[in-house]
């Protein structure tokens, strides 16, 4: 890249709703206090009746905007990454640049790469605006996931996300290098037309998350000459609140540089949504000089890892412009299993 480039502004929002997995398993004669227990997932977040991935973006990256001075006019770039956008067949990213009057001079798209989605967008704002191509990139990871009744994902499959205003001036965090492993293996998938993902069971743990998670982190670690001592806190992929825990371990982590950003247990897996909303709530309490690890994963499979830096303009960062994730996730309204299916559109109606 020509030019130093970072986070400049970022944004979150969470459904307030949530489900626990004792009110799920209940359905299913499942125990589900042992089910949170193993999986370390007490409830998740799901999207009411009028909230999709589109409505979760919008809403992140309006609160981006709000902390920031930046005029949306100087956006040339904008890439909502998610596995659950509402239309087969038409962007999400239009209506966002629409709704945060970004439009019409700028280019938008659509990403998947299951859960690094996300992470893939902030990569590409990266090198666009690293190149001079554009002043400013916007870079979202939102998702509505969905898992079949009954299946270990509908524990965990959630709702939520995150929006990242990438740029070169006024950096809060610089984005100091970025990593990428990737194979072709099939642990987790969805065809077109099908309503639930399909996963090979115990077969998305070893030679799928753990493999690419490691081998992303490992990596990075390489190539920055860096050791997990040198950073202040530590992200990972969380389909669950166990396996980014595991990994942190593996990985030479302590439970202390993960606490900020492990999410999982109150919200769930929101998918290509879980390290963005890690990243920003670190963000919400980062410090100038803090050091930060993030590792993504993307069923299918492959990794982005970045390490990032925060700066002395996060002192002056307008974080109470917007909610913070310890305020987007206070007083939530528990559902019942039959609203939540109600909310999911679980049941199916009769008719034409």
């Amino acid at each position: 890249m020509g030019m130093k480039v970072g986070i400049v502004s970022y944004g979150a929002y969470v459904p307030r709703y949530r489900i626990s997995p004792e009110e799920i398993g209940k359905v299913w004669g499942v125990d589900g206090k042992a089910m949170a227990k193993g999986l370390m997932v007490n409830c998740k977040s799901v999207p009411g009746p009028d909230e999709d991935t589109i409505t979760i973006s919008v809403e992140a990256a309006r609160h981006m905007m709000r902390r920031c001075g930046v005029s949306p006019k100087d956006i040339g770039a904008l890439y909502v990454g998610s596995e659950s956008h509402p239309y087969a067949v038409k962007p999400s990213g239009t209506v966002v640049a629409e709704a945060i009057e970004a439009a019409p001079d700028l280019t938008v798209a659509d990403f998947e790469f299951a859960c690094k989605a996300g992470t893939a967008a902030i990569q590409t704002c990266m090198g666009l605006v690293g190149s001079g191509m554009v002043k400013y990139g916007v870079a979202i990871g939102a998702d509505t996931s969905q898992g079949a009744p009954g299946d270990v994902l509908e524990y965990t499959a959630s709702a939520g996300g995150a929006a990242f205003l990438i740029g070169s001036e006024k950096i809060i965090a610089t984005l100091d290098l970025t990593y990428s492993f990737t194979t072709d293996t099939p642990d987790f998938w969805r065809r077109e037309g099908q309503m639930y993902p399909r996963h090979g069971g115990r077969f998305t743990g070893e030679p799928a998350y753990f493999k690419h998670v490691i081998s992303g982190g490992k990596g990075l670690l390489e190539r920055t000459g860096t050791s997990p001592k040198d950073y202040t806190y530590a992200i990972f992929h969380q389909p669950n609140g166990k396996f980014p825990t595991r990994v942190a371990k593996q990985l030479g982590f302590s439970e202390a540089q993960v606490k900020a950003g492990l999410l999982a247990p109150l919200i769930g897996n929101t998918y290509c949504g879980a390290v963005p909303l890690g990243m920003s709530a670190i963000l919400d309490e980062a410090k100038a000089g803090d050091r930060i690890f993030a590792v993504a994963y993307g069923s299918g499979a492959g990794s982005d890892a970045f390490a990032m830096t925060v700066t002395d303009e996060i002192e002056h960062f307008a974080r109470d412009k917007a909610p913070t994730f310890k305020e987007l996730n206070q007083n939530p309204k528990f559902l019942d299993y039959a609203t939540y299916a109600k909310f999911r559109g679980k049941i199916a109606l009769g008719g034409e």
